[in-house]
């Protein structure tokens, strides 16, 4: 690629939009975090202002405040004045002029600016692309709708770092790039190496599945050459990035010894999900989505993937699934999970030995296959990332609202339908067996019959689910999803991560488009918790008593902050081995289901 045409999309104009959306996202974010705390303006209902450290820098914006201390900032009013002049948006500037107010050491104010530079770059991309509607994004395929996601996680300010990636890399790699991707293949050797898989699975069988008899036939013959057995190794599928910037060079001592043996890229051609390093396969969408390692920096966390943690996945996967299936409230709710049914890892015996189980470095080689949803699809269904009842396109159309209007239902009659379909289940969950998920936008893939949702799937299960309970009983093989959780904290997977990193979001855009009140958005939350409780509580006295002990109508919940957590060490956010023990909890947020909470007696 010309190295001009690679950052065309770098131009004035799409610079300023973008630092002007995303400095509307921190001032949002960073004041319902409390890292801010914006001053009325004299004679302005809406008014507001906000101070660099040393005060001489002022941002004025209007904005809400709607449930749950959430920001409703209006991007086209924020005015930035220095020395009594206006000077443009600039986030790098926000970030330095504020450093000491959001926290930033000296350390980490670097790396951050780096990833906002990125998220700001991704941006400007997105911002180049030809514009599309969300009722046309309402309309699209799965897979459209996935690469047409312009927000990322909507909480976190830096939401697309991607350090280690270049723009060439960008361009290739990035879900929003909607570039086909062919994975390379390396056999790895068996001494080094171990493949797992669920109760119904077996290598041979799975590989020739995925891989077809032609191309495993080209790769045994790759081998023969080198004077190897494919018998004897492992195949494992590599994001190519991975490949060329990592094991190539990182690995070069057990490449040379032949423990690894690169044999080229597959046949089929693959889309980057939002996750970035999990892809679809669309030469055969029946097919699984593949998961790789891939050793670049992003939201807090390097984003490889622990060969270690890969051998009991399946495992995992087998117990989630054989749950939902006995149990009746989970049936009914026709909640699913695409199962991660097999998944393969390599051991670095050096980088083993010379640093901790949590260390990047032994998370460069490993993958793992996940079901693909398309064949247990209904005839008539569509599928769409949950990520997607939060987008608003350039001219601010909400593809929820978008989908709404299709359905033909009532708005109210849509959300609780919708709601039934997803936080019914995560209740039953919670509340009958101490598991929670990790159930953001990028984790939920929703059903949708005309615009309405019918069901939702569950996905990403084995590093991302916890079991909270200690009464629960769990396999041996298994017990590593089990955490010590304290219980004051438990029900935060409720009120965190659904409603204040998701509905929080969702309403606020209804809201604003006068497609749903806030009181009756929130009221409509409230009467799918009481339906559940009142469906299950007088059958079952120790659910009851746990609605008691864990009350989803409590006045307060503790505010937990994603963005503090960030800005404290943007290389690992949380230790996922104990991801209680760094919760950022600063005061508290008014329960925005309280009101709707029935009087004892």
């Amino acid at each position: 690629m010309n190295p001009r045409d690679a950052v065309r999309h770098l131009t004035p104009e799409n610079w300023e939009r973008a630092n002007r959306l995303l400095v509307r996202k921190a001032i949002a974010e960073f004041s319902h975090e409390r890292l801010l705390t914006p001053k009325p303006l004299a004679g302005s209902d809406q008014g507001f202002a906000v101070h660099s450290d040393d005060d001489t820098v002022e941002y004025r914006f209007t904005a809400k405040v709607l449930a749950l201390n959430h920001w409703q900032v209006d991007a086209e009013s924020i005015v930035r004045i220095r020395g009594g002049r206006q000077a443009p948006l600039d986030m790098a500037d926000f970030c330095i002029e504020l450093r000491d107010t959001l926290g930033l050491s000296d350390s980490v104010l670097p790396v951050y600016l780096e990833e906002i530079a990125s998220t700001l770059a991704s941006a400007a991309y997105k911002l180049s692309k030809p514009p599309v509607s969300a009722s046309e994004v309402a309309r699209a395929d799965f897979q459209r709708i996935e690469t047409e996601m312009t927000e990322g996680h909507p909480s976190f300010v830096a939401g697309n770092g991607r350090l280690g990636f270049g723009v060439d890399d960008f361009r290739r790699y990035a879900p929003e790039a909607a570039h086909p991707v062919h994975l390379i293949w390396v056999a790895a050797h068996r001494d080094r190496a171990a493949f797992t898989a669920c109760a119904d699975t077996e290598y041979e069988s799975f590989i020739r599945a995925e891989l077809g008899e032609e191309l495993l036939g080209l790769f045994g013959k790759v081998m023969a050459g080198l004077g190897l057995d494919l018998a004897d190794y492992l195949l494992i599928p590599v994001h190519p990035w991975q490949w060329w910037n990592k094991l190539s060079v990182t690995f070069a001592g057990d490449i040379a010894r032949q423990y690894l043996v690169c044999l080229g890229p597959g046949d089929d051609e693959h889309l980057a999900q939002q996750s970035i390093r999990t892809f679809f396969n669309v030469t055969d969408p029946s097919k699984h989505y593949v998961k790789t390692a891939l050793s670049v920096l992003n939201m807090g966390f390097m984003r490889g993937l622990s060969a270690a943690y890969m051998e009991a996945t399946p495992a995992i996967n087998d117990w989630l699934a054989a749950l939902i299936a006995d149990d009746a409230v989970l049936k009914q709710t026709r909640l699913s999970v695409i199962r991660e049914r097999a998944a393969v890892g390599y051991r670095h015996r050096q980088f083993e030995a010379a640093t901790a189980s949590s260390s990047p470095y032994r998370k460069m080689l490993a993958a793992l296959w996940r079901e693909s949803p398309v064949p247990a699809l209904e005839p008539g269904r569509r599928l769409a990332t949950m990520a997607g009842l939060l987008h608003v396109d350039r001219d601010g159309g909400s593809l929820a609202a978008a989908l709404i209007a299709e359905s033909g239902l009532a708005p109210q009659v849509w959300l609780r339908r919708y709601l039934d379909a997803y936080l019914t289940p995560l209740l039953h969950a919670f509340y009958a067996y101490g598991l929670a998920f990790m159930p953001h936008g990028e984790n939920v893939i929703l059903v949708l019959d005309g615009g309405a949702v019918e069901r939702v799937v569950f996905k990403d299960i084995a590093e991302e689910i916890v079991v909270m309970d200690p009464e629960v009983s769990l396999p041996p093989s298994v017990e590593r999803i089990r955490a010590e959780v304290p219980e004051e904290v438990r029900l935060l997977s409720i009120f965190t991560d659904v409603f204040d990193c998701f509905l929080r979001y969702l309403n606020a855009i209804l809201a604003e488009r006068e497609v749903l009140a806030e009181d009756v958005f929130w009221r409509t939350v409230a009467e799918c918790v009481h339906a559940y409780q009142d469906s299950y509580g007088g059958s079952s006295p120790e659910l009851a008593d746990r609605f008691r002990r864990f009350d989803m109508f409590a006045p307060q919940f503790d505010l937990s902050c994603l963005n503090r957590l960030q800005l404290r060490d943007n290389e690992q956010m949380l230790d996922l081995t104990d991801p209680s023990a760094a919760l950022q909890l600063v005061g508290t947020l008014d329960n925005p289901i309280a009101p709707f909470a029935r009087l004892a007696g």
